[in-house]
């Protein structure tokens, strides 16, 4: 392999010659050959996005001349269509201020303005680093990450489910069924009222997960090394982040204070929880389709899934609740990365948390799952979900629990002994009811109407 030397403060490093990093990226692969988790390219193409915004900022404060703020502009424009994702390889598992990964951004737009200048003018740390500290700027490309994550690929994901819910739930509005508390018969419902309880389940984490996004739009970048803003313009936190919030078409803001900033990743674990409380309510979503459809003749049977692919290789014919399958283990997932980033955040000593890049590449990790599997829950489950209705009827009215409209004319007590007697003897309601003497045939079915107890 052919190799050119490259130089840092510590000596020299051998570089392959056909990429564009230096000394300390390459250090970085010697040192760290850990795991096979790399870097999210969200925070590369974040970071890109920062680089970019500095510059022109470096530029209009007098810092830096036209010429290279447009070279290193244009380098990150290559990163940012994706054209030099080659030139990232480092490990999540690395320094845990993500230094590595700053000196690799500002290596390779370096590397590339200086070809594009066909000169040697733009330095990794003094041009392209101008102004910041791997202290303020990851946590700056953190945050801007989780913002834009959240706004553009999960919370539409949430949209669209939460729409397909309303329509069921509106189709099936009159269908009345058996309602089930502690997995035992309750009183009735409609399946529109219960399907409508999911979407809610929805649209609430969806709110909480917007709400969450506010402190993340504080960014960290003007505090530099501890959060004082040494060697950098007093306006340069508050230029980058109006830049960055053109940019990304979202807003955000220079942090009112950097020492919090730099050293707390309370945001990233509020916003997390949000993220956990979709995941919990996920799951409770997809475990109520698969008990209602399981079967299809010795479970509920009350939902008829999707035939989307065969569901055993040795039981020919079975079909699987596969999609409830996904979303329960992403849920599993996303719960456990809210450990991940708990621990992380509570674990960073004085001016750093130095626990940045696991704590985004979990965060990145339960965003992508969420919105990758809402969708596909969306489209291959939800979207093609159909009731049985009549083993929902038969359901409804092999249900004990119709004896509950008989409580306020007949009392607690008598009532459950209609209860017992019916279940003890294995005859119906009504039958229990007219051979305790307790009322007529004609007062049980004036009485006991299942589409008058659902609070409609």
């Amino acid at each position: 392999m052919d190799v050119r030397i490259e130089h840092d403060t510590m000596g020299e490093v051998k570089v392959p010659a056909h990429h564009l990093w230096g000394a300390q990226t390459q250090r970085s692969l010697m040192n760290f050959p850990i795991g096979d988790e790399k870097m999210p390219r969200e925070v590369i193409r974040a970071l890109a996005m920062l680089k970019k915004t500095a510059a022109f900022v470096n530029r209009d404060l007098g810092r830096l001349d036209a010429g290279r703020a447009g070279a290193i502009a244009e380098a990150c424009d290559e990163i940012l269509d994706g054209k030099l994702d080659d030139e990232f390889p480092l490990s999540v598992w690395q320094t845990g201020s993500g230094t590595h990964t700053n000196m690799n951004l500002n290596e390779v737009i370096a590397h590339r303005a200086n070809v594009l200048l066909c000169e040697q003018g733009v330095h990794p740390n003094n041009t392209v680093n101008m102004g910041q500290s791997s202290n303020d700027v990851f946590p700056s490309a953190m945050h801007m990450v989780a913002v834009t994550m959240i706004e553009e690929k999960l919370l539409p994901a949430c949209r669209d489910a939460a729409q397909t819910l309303y329509t069921l739930s509106e189709r099936y509005d009159g269908l009345v069924k058996l309602g089930r508390t502690h997995l035992q018969d309750a009183t009735p419902l409609t399946l529109g009222q219960e399907i409508g309880g999911w979407r809610q389940l929805i649209c609430e984490t969806g709110k909480m997960i917007r709400q969450s996004l506010e402190p993340l739009r504080a960014l960290a970048i003007g505090g530099t090394a501890v959060g004082t803003g040494i060697n950098t313009h007093p306006e340069f936190g508050d230029r980058c982040a109006q830049g960055i919030s053109e940019m990304t078409g979202t807003r955000f803001i220079s942090a009112e204070n950097k020492f919090h900033a730099l050293s707390s990743r309370d945001a990233m674990v509020f916003a997390h929880g949000a993220l956990k409380a979709l995941a919990c309510n996920l799951m409770k979503i997809a475990n109520d389709i698969r008990w209602l459809a399981s079967g299809p003749r010795g479970g509920l049977g009350e939902l008829i899934l999707p035939e989307n692919e065969p569901g055993s290789s040795i039981m020919p014919g079975k079909v699987n609740p596969t999609q409830c399958e996904a979303v329960t283990m992403v849920a599993i997932r996303v719960m456990g990365n809210d450990t991940v980033i708990g621990m992380a955040a509570s674990q960073g000593n004085f001016e750093l948390n130095t626990f940045l890049p696991v704590i985004i590449d979990a965060f990145v990790q339960s965003v992508r799952l969420l919105g990758d599997v809402l969708c596909s829950f969306d489209r291959n489950c939800l979207q093609g979900l159909l009731a049985d209705e009549h083993r929902i009827e038969e359901n409804l009215h092999n249900s004990l629990m119709l004896v509950t409209a008989l409580s306020p004319r007949l009392g607690y007590e008598k009532t459950a002994l209609i209860a017992r007697t019916a279940h003890q003897s294995n005859i119906s309601l009504k039958q229990a009811a007219t051979q305790l003497g307790l009322l007529t045939e004609e007062q049980f079915d004036e009485w006991v109407r299942p589409s008058d107890m659902v609070g409609k």
